[in-house]
């Protein structure tokens, strides 16, 4: 393949990974009702620590164990700060 091709491919997997990020954000707000409902706090470090430690034993590479956990920790922390502007 060539590097048009190879860029095509990269922008089709960001558009696709943009997708989902928003579709997950959608998930969390409407957890985010859910918790305030029931007077939960937002934030939940047992769950966030379960959490990325599922996905770094998901993780085949070639990103590394500790890649993975950053990327998930600034999303992580995104996606409670859009809960957080809800409440």
């Amino acid at each position: 393949m060539s590097i048009a091709q190879w860029r095509d491919r990269i922008d089709l997997l960001d558009e696709l990974l943009l997708q989902l990020l928003n579709r997950r954000a959608q998930c969390v707000l409407e957890l985010g009702k859910i918790k305030k409902e029931k007077g939960q706090l937002v934030y939940s470090p047992t769950r966030e620590t379960a959490l990325l430690d599922r996905i770094q034993n998901l993780n085949k590479g070639p990103l590394s164990k500790e890649s993975v956990k950053a990327i998930f920790e600034k999303i992580v922390a995104e996606c409670r700060d859009l809960q957080e502007e809800q409440q």
